[in-house]
């Protein structure tokens, strides 16, 4: 973006993702206020340059984009319109960029409602992890009319690497996400099935993942992963219970469409069993450990 205007931003939700999008819109050259449920982590945010605010609505009070990095639909829909909402004080002709993963027709429907009320609403899935969100460098998935995407370019521009225009109504987006999230699942469970399986082999599971990566069977999520496992280290990067929440998505897709996934089924059991035991909040890499768990197997970081 040229010139040296630059539009008022709320980032809502700064968590691992969120917070490094604030940053590089910050960074960017957007003045940027972050609100999330964590005090704390606003006044962290407020301490590197940002400024905080206590609710939502305080949030969006004078900015041109709202941009809401939460977990899910529920989420969603309580930041748009709940009793602290922005919907309370989001200027008229100002944008919604929602990056929550969720059900299509959900964000047909929050969408829709906020439009009826002059406001824009892009449906912004995103993909790259904190690292990248950090950088400025992630993949966006968005949908929406051409009044959305025009309002909420600059600071899309700002923190994405990669901006794919999926359609022209929200929903699409979401759509796509889904896709790139039921592969994801799949992949994750089978590196983890495949690393503790060879684990039980008694293979240097080291050589392993070094042979996989430079062969036929590596996969992204095999080579990003898997050196978790290797380290002994669960701190959460994407935790399990994401996919707890993402494949069970698919799955009701899938079932209202009545199309088959066998295949994100069974890896969305291996991550309900890995959250029942106890590792919903560890890194999604846990699969390993359950597998591990199981079938009385030994992984790097186990107690002896």
């Amino acid at each position: 973006m040229t010139g040296t205007a630059r539009p008022r931003v709320a980032v809502i939700g700064l968590g691992s993702m969120g917070f490094g999008m604030a940053a590089s819109l910050r960074r960017a050259g957007f003045i940027v206020t972050g609100c999330d449920v964590s005090a704390e982590t606003v006044a962290r945010f407020a301490a590197e340059g940002g400024h905080g605010a206590a609710t939502p609505a305080e949030a969006a009070t004078d900015v041109s984009i709202v941009v809401s990095v939460v977990v899910n639909a529920a989420q969603t829909e309580d930041v748009l319109f709940g009793e602290t909402g922005v919907a309370a004080s989001l200027a008229n002709d100002a944008v919604f960029v929602s990056c929550a993963t969720m059900d299509p027709d959900v964000a047909r429907r929050l969408a829709a409602k906020l439009e009826a009320t002059g406001r824009h609403y892009l449906d912004a899935p995103i993909s790259g992890g904190a690292q990248r969100a950090a950088h400025g460098e992630l993949t966006i998935l968005a949908s929406g009319s051409a009044a959305a995407f025009e309002r909420a370019r600059p600071a899309l521009d700002a923190m994405a690497a990669k901006l794919y225009e999926l359609g022209d109504a929200a929903g699409q987006g979401a759509a796509f996400k889904m896709i790139n999230q039921l592969l994801a699942g799949v992949h994750i469970a089978a590196a983890s099935e495949a690393i503790a399986f060879a684990a039980r082999q008694g293979l240097d599971i080291r050589k392993v993942y070094e042979v996989i990566t430079a062969s036929a069977g590596n996969s992204w999520m095999f080579e990003n992963r898997v050196p978790h496992v290797l380290d002994g280290d669960y701190t959460p990067r994407s935790a399990v219970d994401i996919f707890v929440k993402d494949l069970g998505i698919v799955q009701d897709m899938a079932r209202a469409a009545k199309f088959p996934v066998p295949l994100s089924a069974a890896a969305l059991q291996m991550f309900l069993m890995t959250s029942a035991a106890g590792m919903g909040r560890d890194d999604d890499a846990s699969v390993a450990k359950m597998y591990a768990q199981v079938t009385g197997t030994k992984l790097p970081g186990d107690k002896a």
